[in-house]
């Protein structure tokens, strides 16, 4: 029943019931020991059961002595009762101590709703002074039921979910939780309109992980608003912040001047943003994150990108000044642009820039823009790699481009600021698209863009023998002619790049 590590077999060892030691029955077990054994169990089920909590209901129905040790010790064992809506209440209130309460609905996908499942997570709502948990999918109703229970303060509350797929959920009034939550630790909302959502953070100073998905125009707050209110979030590590629509942006008014101080985050390490590009230039104005090393940005479709204090945002966090390997993603539906620091860590350095947008000739223009603003202004990093690859439905959304007559210029604009890179990576779908740019560039053009290339590395395709296309061996030949030679190399799908 029980899988043992090293450091609990040492421990039994130690006190003369170890596997070196003369068998002894379990009944004999010290509580003490019992209780470590208990501990082990309660969270090896805990991993397994993908963090359900009631593991230990198994151990109080073993024997009474087992449940006495079980009930004696409810923090060391972090005892809490799992109300979902198809348990009773009731019933669940009945047989146990009163414990702390997570309400969690584990298998709302594909499951309908009924009157007697909201009755459930309702009456455990209720009991709002041991309620630490709540993760709920809800409809329409379902809100507006959870939101009646839920004005007043839940002092133990640690962990909130709320998820709706309803596009017309109801706002969420200022009073919701009775406007604190003192112990809140992980705040996540996914289409529920809460406009009042800055108000109630400046409560919630030991808040960890904020996540706002999702949300509607009805439950829109202003960048101004939200910095305000995190200013005393000293502990806060993770932000995602996802509009729905690209009317969510701040009025004209209040983007005439920055702040003459910006809020530090002192703990920030991971930033989200998915919005306009004004929504994010007046947030990141007005904040310092000092220790933030992963920040990914998705922008809706739109013709002009100023980015002005989004590159002196990066110029003042560290992290970003060492960036070196690029990747270039186009798709059907978007563009891709992640900037790294090429260490592969779990907590590897990166920044991921993402456009919403269909044709390819738009999505070389914006990622023109992007790049353009983000690498000038930060000059100092030696970008040594560049990967330009198309995902397998780029041929699918766009099949009439090689009749098109795309303009070659915005290759080259795209290309430009990426003047230190000296290892370029081509998928084999690239060329199709990207050989006509090269063949412009002769004679003196010929170190136009990419001056310090070193390596073509081409992969990708299924057959080592495939020919390299003639552009860029043409181009190859030129930047030999010129002085400045550049080697061809050649790997397929999923193994090591080797010298061609």
């Amino acid at each position: 029943m029980v899988k043992c590590g090293s450091s609990l077999e040492l421990l039994l060892t130690l006190s003369g019931i170890g596997p070196f030691c003369c068998p002894v029955t379990i009944g004999r077990l010290p509580d003490d020991i019992l209780l470590e054994i208990f501990h082990f169990y309660v969270d090896e089920y805990r991993h397994a059961s993908d963090h359900r909590v009631d593991g230990w209901h198994t151990l109080v129905h073993v024997s009474r002595s087992w449940r006495y040790v079980v009930f004696a010790s409810p923090r060391r064992l972090r005892l809490q009762l799992l109300c979902t809506p198809n348990r009773s209440v009731k019933e669940m209130l009945d047989i146990w101590p009163e414990l702390p309460i997570i309400i969690s609905d584990p298998d709302w996908y594909g499951r309908p709703k009924t009157v007697e499942n909201v009755e459930n997570a309702v009456s455990a709502l209720e009991l709002k002074d041991r309620v630490s948990w709540i993760d709920l999918h809800v409809s329409y109703s379902d809100m507006e039921r959870v939101a009646a229970v839920t004005q007043d303060p839940f002092p133990a509350l640690t962990h909130l979910e709320l998820w709706s797929n309803d596009r017309m959920a109801p706002i969420i009034s200022e009073s919701f939780l009775g406007g604190s939550a003192p112990r809140l630790q992980c705040l996540i909302l996914s289409g529920i309109p809460f406009p009042a959502v800055p108000r109630l953070l400046l409560s919630a100073t030991d808040l960890v992980l904020l996540q706002l998905w999702d949300i509607p125009h009805s439950g829109y707050f202003s960048p101004q608003a939200m910095v305000t209110h995190l200013s005393a979030l000293t502990r806060l590590k993770i932000v995602s912040l996802a509009l729905r629509s690209p009317r969510s942006r701040p009025a004209k008014m209040s983007r005439r001047r920055p702040p003459l101080t910006r809020t530090i985050l002192p703990a920030l390490t991971y930033l989200d943003f998915r919005g306009v590009t004004e929504y994010l230039e007046d947030l990141v104005a007005r904040i310092d994150a000092p220790l933030l090393v992963q920040f990914s940005m998705t922008f809706f479709n739109q013709l002009v990108f100023d980015l002005f204090q989004l590159p002196m945002f990066l110029c003042r966090t560290k992290a970003f000044t060492v960036l070196n390997h690029t990747q270039i993603v186009f798709d059907k539906n978007a563009a891709n642009v992640d900037f790294s620091s090429g260490t592969e860590t779990l907590n590897e350095t990166s920044l991921s820039l993402t456009i919403s947008c269909r044709e390819l000739d738009w999505q070389l223009s914006y990622l023109s823009q992007i790049c353009n603003s983000v690498l000038l202004a930060l000059s100092a990093m030696d970008m040594e790699y560049l990967d330009l690859r198309p995902t397998g439905t780029i041929s699918c959304a766009y099949p009439l481009l090689i009749e098109d007559d795309m303009e070659n210029t915005q290759w080259l604009e795209l290309l430009h600021p990426f003047s230190n890179v000296k290892d370029l990576y081509l998928s084999q779908k690239v060329p199709t698209y990207f050989t006509p740019t090269l063949e412009e560039l002769t004679g003196e053009r010929v170190t136009e863009v990419l001056p310090a290339l070193q390596n073509i590395f081409f992969y990708g395709g299924d057959d080592e023998r495939e020919p390299v296309p003639k552009a860029i061996w043409e181009f190859v030949t030129a930047r030999k002619l010129s002085g400045c030679p550049v080697a061809i190399h050649r790997s397929l799908w999923g193994s090591k790049v080797g010298r061609g």
